[in-house]
């Protein structure tokens, strides 16, 4: 679905523009200042914004408006942007149309004249991404032209492509890189990406799943152990960092280290030396350690179970790996992907699969492809065949009833199981207890219940709760 930022100070314009928008089938989300705006464009996917000009108390001038305009520019080049002010000014529409603004219009709007600007603006936005997406389908031969190995990702999203363009940037170094994100994201692609793009492409890739190892092995995995060093050690091991000597080590899930591992791990980082278990020879390597982990080791260094000295060393580069479901443009690729060219889906179908939370994220799609390449009747595949048989009921407004993916998205909503249950739907009580129990977090409210952030803000105006943090 098309999602458009609306950028106003004023929280009741925000409020009657996100209401228009939403009745006449977008997405809309608002923040109330350029900051916001700014980290909005940075980790979204946003189609079009509509921005005021003025952001301060008893402030005229349109100079905050224009600073916003420009770092969204800077931001996003093609994004397409409507300026919107009670104090028109004439020098200052000419300038900023000039830049390269969509539209310019004063307050009070006309609703036919903005949802036709919106409507113009967004089919064009819609051609150019559809040839971007052409363009990074396709990105994995088109960078082998130039020395770029993408080691297989099928991507589709803007997101995806600046992550993988930092990944190319950084894969040059010997810099410690860590990849964060959930599980199922693709974090072991990027180090892939990173290891092929490196100068020790031919040198050892050694990879180690820390998650999938017992604790009391561990250690002796990671920097080996002598005979007889522990129950079982009947002869000489070498650890993972010998064998990776030279090379580069991956080390996944890096937050289900115990202490004593980080403290040894933090001095081959800062030395290259280690002892394996039950020996006192030093020995000494030289790695490049690529470290991912989709847990939180703010939180985990707050609570002393992780070292702050050992984040910062493996943390010297941070690449993000988005959830799916921030990556709505990469799901038909994908699809596509993992299913071959056997199957075709009719458009609710797509519009179920890209509109679907995949909280298991592409290992948890590419999971539901194979069930549907089995378990399918016919080359025209429907939601059942993927076992998505309901959808939350945020979802259903969000995509059956308003969705713009494509003028021909114009359909019916998708068919539920007879009875089925859309989601437990929250009275005002359980929402006022649970905005205390989240500290007033909506995007945590949110997901307690199943919920999109608006989709819950719609109840909350139903009920007349207010948003405190607003």
């Amino acid at each position: 679905m098309d999602t458009i930022l609306i950028v106003d100070d004023n929280h009741a314009i925000c409020q009657a523009l996100a209401l228009m928008i939403e009745l006449h089938g977008y997405d809309a989300i608002y923040c109330h200042s350029p900051d916001d705006a700014i980290d909005i464009v940075s980790n979204k996917e946003i189609c079009l914004v509509i921005q005021d000009m003025n952001f301060s108390r008893d402030t005229t001038s349109g100079e905050e408006g224009k600073q916003l305009f420009y770092a969204l520019r800077q931001l996003q080049p093609n994004l397409p942007i409507i300026l919107m002010t009670a104090w028109t000014q004439l020098e200052t529409a000419v300038e900023l149309v000039k830049a390269g603004a969509a539209d310019y219009m004063g307050k009070p709007w006309d609703d036919a004249k903005l949802l036709t600007s919106i409507a113009n603006l967004l089919s064009i936005y819609r051609l150019s991404q559809q040839n971007n997406q052409l363009t990074r389908v396709h990105s994995d031969r088109m960078s082998a032209i130039n020395g770029a190995e993408l080691c297989g990702l099928v991507f589709a999203s803007g997101a995806m492509q600046r992550c993988v363009d930092l990944a190319l940037q950084v894969a040059r170094s010997d810099v410690s890189v860590m990849i964060t994100g959930p599980n199922g994201a693709g974090k072991d692609k990027i180090a892939d990406i990173l290891q092929a793009n490196s100068p020790l492409k031919d040198k050892p890739f050694i990879k180690v799943n820390i998650g999938a190892l017992p604790m009391d092995l561990l250690e002796a995995e990671l920097f080996g152990a002598e005979a007889g060093a522990f129950t079982g050690a009947n002869k000489t091991r070498m650890g993972r960092f010998e064998a990776a000597d030279g090379g580069t080590l991956f080390l996944d899930e890096i937050g289900n280290l115990p202490l004593s591992g980080q403290v040894k791990l933090l001095r081959v980082l800062q030395t290259g030396e280690f002892e394996r278990l039950g020996s006192h020879q030093t020995r000494k390597v030289n790695v490049r350690v690529i470290s991912a982990t989709n847990a939180d080791l703010a939180d985990d260094i707050a609570n002393g179970r992780f070292r702050e000295d050992l984040f910062y060393r493996l943390n010297v580069i941070e690449l993000s790996v988005p959830p799916l479901k921030q990556r709505q443009d990469d799901i038909l690729p994908l699809i596509s992907h993992f299913m071959g060219e056997q199957f075709t889906l009719d458009k609710v179908t797509q519009q179920a699969l890209i509109t679907h939370c995949w909280s298991g994220n592409v290992r948890e799609l590419e999971n539901a492809c194979k069930r549907a390449s089995l378990l399918a009747t016919s080359a025209q595949l429907t939601i059942h065949d993927f076992g998505l048989n309901t959808l939350p009921a945020d979802q259903i407004e969000a995509g059956a009833s308003h969705n713009n993916l494509s003028p021909s998205f114009s359909t019916p909503p998708v068919e539920l199981q007879d009875n089925a249950p859309l989601i437990n739907e929250p009275d005002k009580q359980q929402i006022e207890a649970a905005l205390t129990q989240h500290n007033g977090v909506i995007a945590r409210v949110a997901k307690s219940f199943g919920l999109s952030r608006q989709a819950l803000y719609r109840r909350m105006d139903k009920f007349g709760i207010r948003d405190t943090k607003s």
